[in-house]
């Protein structure tokens, strides 16, 4: 069988499927159409607007996903496991992207797994969620002597995790993903003494002075606790939206946005990543349609970042609930609710989606601790929550803005916070040196 990889310069997810090929011992040429026009041309010309693309023979696989891609090359889940297991890993050619077997490798060097033992440990501090708040959150605890737990069910599919790039974090000049960039603040705090393990929170108990966080193995004891999980993604995709994945459909400008250099295009979202991925498109596309599907923006996104760019027309209250084309899989354009309830289908040749979960994962809290009706833990300026020893942070509170900085900071004071209840201190102590 022949496998052709089209990818793109910048593309994680072209570097997670070339990893993928090489752990499965699968021989492929790549074709990079950032680098070369003609591999950029063939894919337009077959109706494919995006990267990766992988070639098995005349078959197409359009995306990331490996599942579709290791059924077609016959190989078993049972035989999947095997290689994971062996540590096959290796460092993807051709870029500076490591792939998703060496994202792996790098997660299991930093999470271990639950031990009997640690069951009956008291931990002086168990932060749940590995991103910027919770792994902050470990620097400083575990940087203070207290001795600290994380836990995380899917370390490399949190928001940040999941980010193409990075190039506004405070003293990190070079451009990373987002899961080069956790990761680093992870191990910095695996240095100080943290540990980090994967695990699935089910519930907690704090009506005593020892807390308890429940998983499907057992309970883990703990005298403080910080909340640091994320927000949920969207868990319903619009009709025609999978049908037209990579046909133009796309959700990363970084990646496609070449693809459509002179066309029309729609931006759909209403918070600042599609502000600004719709600056980004304008300076591709003819015309940018930036259908924002709320009377005003999210949070601190500004519609003025767009100025002086002619080429885009805001449309608020407009909902996109189709993405409509032929059965042939070429895309037509988008159905579009408009504000007074009457819909049109738009013609455009792309849709960039945005459309972010907003609800936070605290499902798990439960009534134990005050919550609001969308599920935002209720906290102080100090990030105390209504049962004393238990912090809250990050996506799991409200903030007017969802920046990783701003998650790191909150891990920073809920850390202090839990040193100060843990060891009866009368005031926060800081950090120094």
């Amino acid at each position: 069988m022949k496998i052709v990889v089209y990818t793109s310069t910048g593309c994680n997810y072209c570097a997670k499927i070339k990893a993928e090929l090489k752990r499965w011992g699968k021989e492929y040429e790549e074709r990079n159409v950032t680098e070369n026009k003609d591999y950029f041309n063939d894919l337009h010309e077959k109706g494919i607007f995006a990267t990766p693309v992988t070639f098995l023979d005349d078959t197409p696989v359009i995306g990331y996903r490996p599942n579709k891609m290791r059924d077609l090359l016959g190989i078993s889940e049972e035989e999947d496991e095997r290689l994971k297991a062996a540590g096959e890993t290796a460092q993807v050619s051709g870029g500076d992207q490591a792939g998703i077997t060496a994202e792996n490798a790098e997660q299991e060097a930093i999470f271990a797994d639950l031990t009997p033992a640690m069951y009956e440990e008291t931990y002086d501090l168990v932060v749940i969620g590995s991103g910027p708040a919770g792994a902050s959150a470990a620097v400083y605890a575990s940087r203070g002597k207290l001795k600290t737990l994380v836990i995380d069910k899917a370390p490399a599919s949190g928001a940040l995790a999941i980010t193409h790039k990075i190039a506004n974090y405070p003293g990190v000049p070079e451009e990373m993903t987002g899961l080069e960039l956790v990761d680093r603040i992870r191990n910095q705090a695996k240095s100080y003494g943290a540990m980090f393990v994967k695990g699935n929170v089910q519930a907690l108990h704090v009506d005593g002075e020892t807390k308890e966080v429940e998983l499907p193995e057992g309970k883990i004891k703990a005298k403080s606790l910080f909340i640091a999980v994320g927000a949920r993604g969207r868990t319903k995709k619009l009709k025609g939206e999978e049908e037209f994945a990579g046909r133009g459909v796309s959700y990363c400008s970084t990646c496609d946005a070449a693809f459509f250099e002179g066309r029309d295009i729609a931006v759909v979202g209403n918070n600042e990543e599609a502000v600004s991925e719709a600056s980004t498109l304008a300076q591709f596309a003819k015309k940018v349609y930036f259908l924002i599907p709320t009377a005003k923006l999210a949070g601190q996104a500004s519609i003025d970042d767009l100025d002086g760019q002619n080429n885009i027309e805001v449309l608020y209250n407009h909902k996109v609930r189709e993405i409509v084309g032929e059965e042939d899989g070429k895309m037509e354009g988008v159905l579009v609710e408009k504000p007074d309830k009457s819909t049109e289908v738009m013609k455009v040749d792309g849709v960039f989606m945005y459309v972010a979960g907003d609800k936070p994962a605290t499902d798990f809290v439960g009534t134990a601790i005050k919550r609001d009706d969308d599920g935002y833990i209720e906290v102080d300026s100090d990030l105390k929550t209504s049962v004393e020893g238990v912090f809250a942070g990050g996506d799991a509170r409200r903030t007017p803005l969802k920046q990783a900085v701003i998650a790191a900071a909150d891990g920073a004071i809920a850390a202090q916070g839990a040193d100060k209840y843990v060891n009866k201190r009368k005031r926060l102590i800081p950090q120094y040196s």
